[in-house]
């Protein structure tokens, strides 16, 4: 997984409340285990009509196209626990969504996925949607380490996280990554079974 540090980049603002999984990458694309391409069914009925025209939305927008930050309404996430969701937005380029609140199970698997989830107050929320609203100025930095988050016009809005989460991200570790950093731990256990109970690898 991706180390996370500092960001910056450019903001996209989408102010829809109750953002569902669903809404995010529909089920049709759901049939892939590959992490790569499912940025083309990000937030598919949302770009395009049902006779394949493009609609205006916003990442599609020659300002947002290369966002990396995505500013969302309240409840984003919800629905179906669908990790597809997070694959899609990472395969876009979106390495942070910030938001007043998030569904606990698409919250949980960001981190798992590399991207970082920024709870804020409603009214830091407005200030960085507003910010978002500038188009190719909206240029935000994120410092994971200081968990700040710093504006186009300067502005520092603070944000909190939990300390194991952040240790994840700053390290780019994965439930498999915290699992290989204890490799040294592991293989001394299992030569400590295979010493001790040297049958129980004897082939019947």
């Amino acid at each position: 997984m991706e180390k996370f540090t500092t960001l910056r980049g450019v903001a996209a603002p989408l102010p829809m409340v109750n953002v569902d999984t669903d809404m995010i990458i529909p089920k049709q694309f759901l049939k892939t285990i590959k992490r790569t391409g499912l940025k083309e069914g990000l937030f598919h009925e949302m770009r395009w009509t049902a006779d394949g025209q493009k609609k205006d939305f916003v990442l599609d927008q020659p300002a947002y196209q290369s966002a990396q930050i995505l500013v969302a309404g309240p409840n984003f996430g919800c629905g179906s626990s669908r990790e597809h969701a997070p694959w899609a937005l990472l395969d876009f380029g979106i390495r942070c969504i910030v938001s007043e609140d998030f569904a606990d199970i698409f919250y949980n698997n960001c981190f798992k996925n590399g991207i970082l989830p920024i709870k804020l107050p409603k009214e830091d929320v407005a200030k960085l949607m507003d910010d978002a609203n500038r188009g190719s100025n909206a240029v935000v930095e994120i410092d994971l380490e200081k968990q700040e988050i710093k504006g186009p016009d300067g502005g520092t809005i603070r944000f909190e996280i939990d300390a194991f989460r952040k240790h994840c991200l700053l390290n780019g570790l994965d439930d498999i990554g915290l699992t290989m950093e204890k490799a040294a731990d592991i293989d001394a256990y299992e030569a400590r079974q295979r010493d001790s109970q040297p049958w129980l690898g004897t082939a019947a």
